[in-house]
């Protein structure tokens, strides 16, 4: 495994830098990056393919292996590498739920100390170790955090990649293991591939529940043993505790309904002392992901007993139409669609007999508990998520019909007493069929394309050539800081309603951009109380009490947008069960609160930054 990441860091690498070099033209307004990347796609292809030629062929085995990791890597640096690479963005910019992820990521480059994105003196609360590691290659790199975002999430998904083609290789034949591994990893970028530190465990989870199950049910001849899968399947839950808590608990949910059924299946076949084993496994599975899982929640489990949570913490106060209903990929009328139903067929078909069937048909079937449970926590005010699992399902079920498809050839083969002409056309018709999907992988994600050509970047340019928007201001905006209060930014607390400014500078901010993403131990309501409080001041005397009885460290600089009656912020409110969640009001500080030699007031294009000294 650290062989191929290696291979694969270096294949991407190598893309991006070479794909950096040419001027190219903006995706949105172009056919070119497509062409090209359906054309390094063929290539990546053909080397998948070579590789299953010489694994099955019993030839050149290390030539089969790294042709296997060079392409399945180079897949994933060419489908999301080239059509972005006209931008210094990654899909969908820095707009919604990406300006939170690349205000993460810009803070944890400005530090290694696992503190909160956003707020002073708060440990992160959101699950750090993406962004770390990212923090640290942009720190070697010498770059910035939002600059280093879209090759850092290319890379760590070719990465994700070659690392599931090592895990399958281990579990079933490894020119089977190579096939799975394309239709995970093309699946997977098509609908995760957005969220990239989630994607990565996408990509591990279809490998990684057959780990658990082989772990979990020791039936007949596979009794005793099995404690290697046990620690990987712990390994891989304490990964995806440090990367993304809602597929911890999904990935846990999961494991734990295994070790259910296998106890099951042990008691009735051998008395209750069967269970025992199953779940003294699952108890070592938790015990070994809670002891990876602390090298990134100590900070916050720390901080719990001095902190109230009180008016805080709705990350999971959302309920999309996807959420509200059961998703059946199984019966869309498209490729993937006919993917998902062959991989029903085959998962129903083969649950008797094939442990592999077996753990994806639990992994699949957990997802619709979990959307159940969801739908059913919305009677109490919340949810848990469960639209997100979408992209779970999708890849569960396609790679069902990988080897359903596979499976399905053998049968036909065999009918037809191993025609050579079957065997042709099936391989055809296979291979056709992953590069039809590989080539719209772009065009699924096209939305997201465009939005990194259309936002403005850290360096204040839009990658279409098109006027910017007000983000350009933002490096004048620092400099106007920097000019009132030198030294480190993370001294400085800012408060804005454009917070995007704190995605592309290392400011501490005073409130988050909801309260969806603020830290639970911020307070984010009685933040926000405080803020319209000082907005009614009546003086600037008023006003600095005020900010100087707060209970939290009050701001030192304020970034405005200036309106007809004073200096506004555009702050955000949960307004769940509704959809859109969010509420968008206007606070207004009259200008005569800041005229006062305790405060400096600069203009910046759009922006008024009003510094208290």
């Amino acid at each position: 495994m650290a062989l191929a990441a290696l291979v694969a860091a270096a294949v991407a690498a190598v893309g991006l830098v070479a794909f950096s070099v040419v001027d190219w033209p903006a995706f949105n307004s172009s056919n070119v990056t497509r062409a090209l990347t359906t054309v390094g796609q063929v290539v990546a292809l053909a080397l998948l393919g070579l590789s299953v030629w010489l694994l099955r062929a019993g030839r050149a085995p290390l030539v089969a292996k790294l042709a296997s990791w060079v392409g399945v890597s180079g897949f994933v640096t060419v489908t999301l590498g080239m059509p972005l690479a006209a931008t210094t963005l990654y899909l969908h910019g820095v707009s919604v739920d990406q300006e939170f992820r690349t205000e993460f990521l810009t803070r944890m480059t400005d530090t290694a100390r696992l503190d909160d994105m956003t707020y002073a003196d708060l440990p992160s609360f959101y699950p750090a170790g993406w962004f770390w590691i990212g923090g640290r290659v942009a720190n070697l790199l010498g770059m910035d955090g939002w600059e280093v975002f879209k090759p850092y999430a290319i890379a760590s998904l070719a990465v994700a990649a070659v690392v599931s083609l090592v895990l399958w290789s281990k579990l079933i034949r490894r020119d089977l293991a190579v096939v799975a591994t394309a239709a995970t990893t093309a699946l997977t970028l098509a609908f995760a591939s957005p969220e990239p530190y989630s994607a990565v465990l996408v990509m591990l989870l279809p490998p990684a529940l057959v780990l658990a199950w082989g772990a979990l049910y020791r039936p007949g001849n596979v009794r005793g043993g099995g404690w290697g899968a046990t620690l990987g399947t712990g390994l891989f839950l304490g990964l995806a505790a440090t990367f993304y808590t809602l597929y911890l608990g999904y990935a846990a949910f999961a494991v734990t309904v295994m070790a259910l059924i296998a106890a099951g299946v042990a008691v009735r076949a051998n008395g209750i002392r069967a269970a025992v084993d199953p779940m003294l496994r699952l108890v070592a599975i938790a015990a070994i992901a809670g002891l990876v899982a602390l090298t990134v929640w100590t900070p916050f489990l720390l901080a719990l007993p001095t902190h109230s949570l009180a008016g805080s913490g709705t990350a999971t106060h959302y309920l999309p139409e996807p959420g509200a209903t059961l998703p059946l990929p199984m019966f869309d009328a498209s490729l993937v669609g006919l993917l998902c139903l062959l991989g029903t067929v085959w998962l129903i078909g083969r649950a008797a007999s094939s442990r592999r069937a077996q753990a994806l048909g639990i992994g699949a079937l957990s997802v619709y508990l979990w959307s159940l449970l969801s739908m059913a926590f919305t009677a109490v005010g919340t949810t848990l998520l469960s639209f997100r699992l979408e992209p779970v399902l999708l890849v569960l079920l396609g790679t069902a019909g990988v080897f359903g498809f596979v499976d399905a050839t053998r049968w036909l083969i065999l009918a037809t007493s191993e025609n050579p002409r079957i065997k042709a056309v099936a391989i055809a018709v296979g291979a056709l069929g992953a590069l039809a999907f590989a080539q719209s992988v772009p065009h699924h994600l096209s939305p997201e394309i465009t939005i990194a050509y259309t936002d403005t970047d850290g360096d204040g340019v839009r990658a279409d050539k098109r006027p910017p928007g007000a983000a350009s201001y933002y490096g004048k905006v620092d400099e106007a800081i920097l000019a009132q209060r030198p030294g480190p930014r993370d001294g400085t607390v800012v408060l804005t309603a454009d917070t995007s400014f704190l995605s592309y500078h290392p400011y501490l901010g005073f409130q988050a951009l909801t309260s969806h993403y603020a830290n639970p131990l911020a307070q984010f309501d009685e933040r926000a109380a405080a803020i319209a409080k000082w907005a009614e001041s009546g003086s600037p005397d008023a006003l600095i009490a005020a900010m100087d009885e707060s209970p939290w460290r009050a701001p030192d600089v304020f970034v405005f947008r200036s309106g007809d009656d004073g200096y506004t912020l555009r702050l955000a409110q949960d307004v769940y069960p509704n959809d859109p969640n969010v509420k968008r009001y206007t606070v207004t500080f009259d200008k005569s609160l800041f005229d006062d030699p305790r405060f400096s007031v600069t203009e910046v294009g759009p922006f008024v930054v009003v510094a208290r000294h």
